[in-house]
Formats: structure tokens, sequence, C-alpha cells
């Protein structure tokens, strides 16, 4: 299991956006506030969310490659795919630079 810890401060960050907007919605501030703070979250997870994505692949996929352990290969080509599926149009990949 590989640790992430240069990331936990941006989650820390979304952790507080996210907390920001739940007390937005019980003070029943402004919808287009509340709205501003919830594109702004969704911004900061799609960097993280890509962040993580770019860090799996140059260090774990690279690595199986590098390897040529063609089982290991297999896993992690599986694991992308599997991964991919699951993303919308507005993930990681959807053009957004890295």
């Amino acid at each position: 299991m590989t640790h992430h810890p240069k990331y936990a401060s941006l989650a820390k960050r979304i952790h507080g956006q996210v907390g920001g907007i739940v007390r937005m919605i019980e003070e029943g501030q402004y919808c287009p506030d509340i709205l501003m703070q919830l594109k702004a979250a969704r911004a900061s997870l799609r960097t993280l969310e890509g962040r993580l994505l770019q860090q799996h692949l140059e260090t774990c996929v690279q690595e199986a490659f590098s390897n040529g352990n063609k089982s290991e290969i297999d896993t992690k080509v599986q694991e992308l795919v599997s991964l991919m599926k699951r993303y919308d149009d507005d993930g990681p990949l959807s053009g957004e630079t890295l």
C-alpha cells in the first residue's frame, strides 16, 4: 500500500470546503453563493483525483511495465480499464491538464 502524504493537505482543504458548504446550508445562505462553493469543491476534488491518477500511472503502473512481469502488467491494465469505465465525462481525463 502506498502512502500519499503530499495529498493530505489538499484533501484537508476539500474537507474544509465541504464543511463550509454544510454551514452555509444550515445557515440558509443565498443559493448562488452555496452553488459557487460547490463548484469550487468539485474543482478541488477533480484536481486531487487527477494528481492521484497521474502518480499511480507514473509509479505503480510504470513499475509494473519496467519489471516486465506479465501477470503484474495484466493486473495493472485491468485496474486501469476498470477505473476508466467508472469515470464519466467530467472525470480527470476529460481534457483537463493534469
